[in-house]
Parts: C-alpha cells; sequence; structure tokens
C-alpha cells in the first residue's frame, strides 16, 4: 500500500518548517515513529517521524525547502 506522508503540525504558532536534514534515503526501510528527517521551526530543531512502517519510496521536499503544515512530504510503500 501506497502512503503519502504530509507535514504534521510541529508547534501551536507553526505555520511551516525548513527541511534541514534527511536522515532516511530514499529505498531505506523505516519503522513507525523512525525519524525521517530533521526540520527547523521558527523557535526549535525538531524530528519528524515516518507515521507508517516500510520502504521510503519517494522524498517530495528538499533539504532547505521551506514546507507548509499539511504538505505532501514523503511515500512510504508498506506490504
Amino acid at each position: 500500500m501506497r502512503h503519502t506522508i504530509k507535514l504534521p503540525k510541529l508547534g501551536d504558532t507553526t505555520e511551516e518548517v525548513v527541511v534541514l536534514e534527511w536522515l532516511v534515503a530514499e529505498g531505506d526501510t523505516v519503522a513507525a515513529g523512525d525519524v525521517l528527517f530533521r526540520a527547523e521551526t521558527d523557535k526549535v530543531e525538531a524530528d519528524v517521524p515516518a507515521p507508517v512502517a516500510g520502504v521510503l519510496t519517494e522524498r517530495l521536499v528538499s533539504e532547505q525547502d521551506e514546507v507548509p503544515n499539511g504538505t505532501p512530504i514523503a511515500v512510504i510503500t508498506s506490504d
């Protein structure tokens, strides 16, 4: 099954984040809760976890992109 992962809201007042560093490469297997990438809000750095287990088949945003809440960020394929 193909899951399009959207950027969750990372703070009460945060409307967008900057993608600092991807920690998972396309083709890597992830467990639910594994950190996909590190993001920077206007106040702190935060880890963005995978909500489902599977294989990261596509990154939809790049490092240094400014990404609004709810934007599709990745595709994870699971059995």
